[in-house]
């Protein structure tokens, strides 16, 4: 380590930065206007470099090149705008988290359009021309490529800086963000405005994508690495704050940047890889400082809509009928094996959709009823599974203590981030709750001594007893039900009542003497502790357990169950969890286009039931009650 190369990285940081911020600044301003927490929008950026590589065959080198990139981010340009008119304008009156949902699911439809287009392998674009040599600083060699996006990322904050303070549409913008309501009242096209910013955000990104065609390959993996780190650099430098996402980039870029410099350090007689930390260093810094600036670096607390405070419908105990239903499920589920003996790989899909089915539960406990949105429930999940696979195999516990023992570990995963999470509130809580899951799952991914690494953990087998499948999915039916079943029955006890009522109105709750915060960190808790408990089962029906338990992905996951379902039912993450894993499977196994197909029906549900298959089945069931109803009224009437 010597000065000349600590210089070199920290320019390698300020590259980076900069087509960071490109993509982040994208993001910041849709999300500043619409309040879309676009998932979607990675995917632009891997578009913008896939286009790029096209545009450039086709057009030949030289001054095309260039050409090539500009219009590859006007093509996503484009694209975003068409998104935004065909299905976000239909969507934007639903809850945010649908939202979400629907830019998921335009996640895993690009995925497989790219795939379509332009085949699995990696794609390496040519150096750029006239910048594909290097300078000497320092007696080291630095691409000139690399100087050239140093300059672009002050230039695009320049320019969108005179954009949003000179002109009207940055006039209209900068309101929009403030007030949207209000900016509509005064006569504003707001269908137009939200096009037009989301179409500069999707330019932005696809710009970003294109200008990284001669540093590395384009690949169907980009979208979901890029949005996970354009969604830090958002956070910590303010939701919907132009500079401060580029103050963010900064400062993660050259965090990076300077682990990379270190590298292997003895630190007391023990080797530190820095190097590693990279893995998970934007999380770190993250959660570093969403602890000390609740609202990121330059950010301030979001605007509420003028909806907000509106008590959402309350819960109701089942009715006679739907009682009747689940018992006659639980029937269905007790006889499934018996009638399923000529094919085994039914009863493990069942079993797979039944630990779904807890999961989805447990986070809808805190999301729905609570009100608080995690990210990162996966990795209590994680913690149970890794909980158990570890006192099986390091401590020889056998499988019925590990069980029980597991989830606590997961609980207490849950009380230590928990502590930190419920002092923040919105995306902001989301995305910390996304942080401590990014840094477990770092953990998990390098710990080889301890986790196995990227390898996990194998020959995590239940007790003999339990050896045959068909038992157990009678332990895994059982444990199921009584996690799902405890928790319906905590929300209508006085400690549910308080957790929706702090949900509702965090003032009134405390003024009648509700401890809302601690509360919160019960309900957060319990939550980990139940997921935990899925976590164990899943590692004992599988024998084996691995780093990805943990990803950010199958936190997505459960989001989109517990949505999927309906977030305002009890039977909401159910019914979605078994829909998507159902779905996941099914067209899995039948094309290789499944990302797209799965996609494209979520839209589907997204768009015909915006209060999720449950929500409009219950819906449906008390228009037809309303109807009878008044029917037998009329009738009376008609009598006398």
């Amino acid at each position: 380590m010597n000065f000349s190369s600590f210089a070199v990285q920290l320019l390698n940081g300020l590259a980076g930065a900069s087509s960071l911020f490109l993509v982040a600044a994208g993001l910041s301003l849709i999300f500043g206007v619409t309040r879309i927490v676009n998932f979607a929008h990675g995917s632009f950026y891997m578009v913008g470099i896939y286009v790029a590589y096209t545009l450039v065959e086709r057009l030949g080198g030289g001054m095309s090149f260039w050409l090539a990139l500009v219009l590859a981010a006007l093509v996503v340009g484009v694209l975003g705008a068409v998104v935004e008119i065909v299905l976000l304008r239909r969507i934007y009156r639903a809850p945010e988290l649908f939202q979400l949902l629907a830019t998921f699911a335009l996640v895993l439809v690009i995925k497989d359009a790219a795939l379509w287009l332009w085949g699995p392998d990696e794609l390496l674009g040519p150096r750029a021309p006239g910048l594909s040599g290097s300078v000497t600083i320092l007696g080291r060699q630095f691409p000139q490529y690399d100087l050239f996006l140093i300059v672009i990322g002050p230039v695009v904050l320049g320019l969108l800086w005179l954009l949003l303070t000179r002109t009207r549409w940055g006039t209209l913008v900068r309101a929009a963000t403030q007030d949207r309501e209000m900016v509509s009242a005064l006569g504003v096209n707001q269908a137009w405005l939200f096009t037009s910013v989301f179409a500069l955000g999707a330019v932005l990104a696809g710009l970003g994508g294109a200008l990284q065609l001669p540093r590395e390959p384009a690949n169907l993996e980009m979208d979901l690495i890029t949005i996970g780190a354009a969604f830090v650099v958002v956070v910590v430098g303010g939701m919907g704050s132009i500079p401060g996402a580029y103050i963010a980039a900064l400062l993660i870029a050259e965090v990076k940047a300077i682990c990379i410099w270190l590298g292997l350090v003895d630190v007391f007689g023990v080797s530190v890889s820095f190097s590693k930390l990279t893995l998970v260093v934007e999380f770190l810094v993250m959660a570093a400082v969403l602890v000390v600036r609740p609202c990121g670096l330059l950010g301030r607390p979001q605007a509420p809509s003028r909806s907000y405070g509106a008590a959402e419908e309350p819960l109701r105990p089942a009715h006679k009928l739907y009682k009747l239903a689940g018992v006659v499920l639980v029937v269905a589920l007790v006889v499934l094996p018996l009638l399923m003996k000529d094919s085994p790989y039914m009863t493990v899909l069942a079993i797979d959709l039944m630990v779904a089915a807890l999961f989805a539960a447990s986070l809808h406990f805190i999301m729905g009823p609570a009100g608080m949105h995690s990210f990162g429930h996966a990795a209590y999940f994680g913690l149970g599974a890794y909980g158990a696979a570890m006192l099986v195999r390091s401590f020889g516990l056998p499988m019925e203590a590990s069980l029980v023992v597991a989830p606590l570990l997961a609980a207490g995963g849950a009380l230590l981030f928990g502590w930190f999470c419920v002092r923040l509130s919105g995306i902001y809580l989301a995305m910390l709750t996304l942080a401590f899951a990014q840094i477990t799952w770092a953990i998990c991914y390098q710990w080889d001594a301890v986790t196995g690494g990227s390898n996990g953990l194998t020959g995590v087998w239940p007790a003999p007893w339990l050896a045959d499948k068909t038992a157990y999915y009678y332990l895994t039916l059982a444990v199921a039900l009584a996690g799902i079943l405890l928790l319906r029955r905590m929300l209508f006890s006085p400690f549910g009542y308080a957790m929706r009522a702090s949900r509702d109105s965090f003032l009134r709750a405390d003024a009648i003497g509700i401890d809302v915060k601690r509360m919160q960190w019960v309900a957060f808790t319990v939550a980990g502790l139940f997921a935990g408990i899925a976590g164990a089962l899943f590692a004992f029906s599988k024998g084996s357990i691995s780093p990805e338990t943990l990803h950010v992905s199958k936190s997505v996951d459960g989001i989109v169950m517990v949505m999927l379902g309906g977030i305002q039912t009890l039977i909401g993450p159910i019914v979605g969890a078994v829909t998507f894993n159902w779905l996941h499977d099914t067209i899995a196994r039948s094309t290789d286009y499944w990302r797209a197909t799965l996609g494209a029906i979520i839209l589907l549900l997204v768009l015909l039931f915006p209060q999720g298959i449950a929500g409009f089945v219950r819906q449906l069931f008390e228009r037809i009650g309303r109807n009878s109803s008044n029917d037998g009224k009329t009738e009376t009437k008609e009598a006398h």
